[in-house]
């Protein structure tokens, strides 16, 4: 293998995982713990929840690797017992990831034990090193390398993948020093907070909504509660609505601005944010300014519901921008 290629036009694969692809589009990703939409489980976003930063990649589980590669960085390295250089390597590997912090997932492959990934890979010798990121492989090296050499490298793969829009962070849970996974404190939620939670909880969208804006009044700085008003409001505007309803009444009303937010609405809700967005964004030039507006609005809401460290959102804000001036 080469050296790192100096430009994403180099991001190619001169390895073939098409088969790996495809088992990992039929496998629930319970690997990379990735939401498909907007930040679940509580997660801020642009958070991955994964169990480890340092996993064993095998042939059963790397579809979900693959699949954690379009949030974050896979750095895969081939290895095998008994070889002394590559278990060496894998030790300094695992500790630059670590030390990282959830920059890059580390994928440890035992080519023993796993054949399908050292022929996919095209593991002549080991160690032999590569990353994945949105699924695409790229070939970084093979054979000892010096810590300092391997750093670079790891800089310039996270070069790659934020111009791929990947710059996630992965967050494992964490260890205490007897290896076991450490009691996790978190700090109490404002009151506000919690009874916004009970009434999510509830269905009860409009105390929520009440909640987090008393919230707003009290703190203007609480990002949290901006967040979770933009969160809950959406949940309000498509609460006892079908999709069917919500699809059927944008069809029938093209020139309806509210029944075409809400299918904007519909579409972030499922996941297909670019969607939601260029439909708004369409709809832009047409409107006069009381619709331009609610438009704008809407956008920006749409903003906090995906966190505003979401890769899709700068692009979206240099159009939104273009449009308005």
């Amino acid at each position: 293998m080469t050296n790192l290629p100096p430009s994403s036009s180099n991001l190619r694969g001169a390895v073939d995982l098409s088969s790996l692809v495809n088992r990992g589009q039929a496998a629930a990703p319970a690997t990379s713990g990735a939401a498909a939409g907007p930040a679940a489980g509580g997660a801020p976003a642009g958070v991955v929840p994964v169990p480890s930063l340092v996993l064993d990649g095998t042939d059963a589980n790397f579809g979900e690797l693959l699949e954690l590669s379009s949030r974050v960085p896979v750095i895969v390295g081939l290895w095998a017992s008994q070889s002394e250089p590559s278990t060496a390597l894998m030790s300094v590997l695992e500790k630059l990831i670590t030390d990282l912090a959830g920059r890059f997932v580390l994928a440890r492959v035992d080519i023993d034990a796993n054949p399908q990934l050292a022929q996919a890979f095209q593991a002549q010798s080991v160690p032999t090193v590569a990353a994945v990121i949105t699924g695409q492989p790229v070939q970084l090296f093979n054979g000892p390398l010096a810590e300092e050499q391997i750093s670079d490298v790891l800089s310039r793969v996270l070069e790659l993948a934020a111009q791929q829009g990947v710059t996630g962070t992965a967050e494992a849970p964490a260890v205490a020093a007897d290896g076991e996974p450490a009691e996790v404190v978190e700090e109490p939620l404002p009151p506000h907070h919690l009874e916004a939670y009970a009434a999510i909880e509830a269905g009860d969208y409009a105390t929520a909504q009440s909640e987090y804006r008393t919230a707003l009044a009290q703190n203007p700085n609480d990002t949290m509660a901006v967040a979770g008003l933009a969160q809950v409001s959406l949940l309000a505007r498509l609460q006892g609505k079908t999709i069917d309803q919500i699809r059927n009444g944008a069809a029938s009303a093209p020139d309806d601005l509210d029944a075409q937010l809400l299918v904007a609405d519909l579409d972030l809700s499922g996941g297909h944010i670019e969607d939601a967005f260029d439909r708004l964004l369409s709809l832009f030039p047409a409107q006069l300014a009381p619709g331009r507006n609610a438009i704008r609005e809407r956008i920006l809401e749409l903003f906090e519901v995906i966190g505003q460290d979401d890769p899709r959102v700068p692009p979206t804000r240099s159009r939104l921008t273009a449009l308005l001036y």
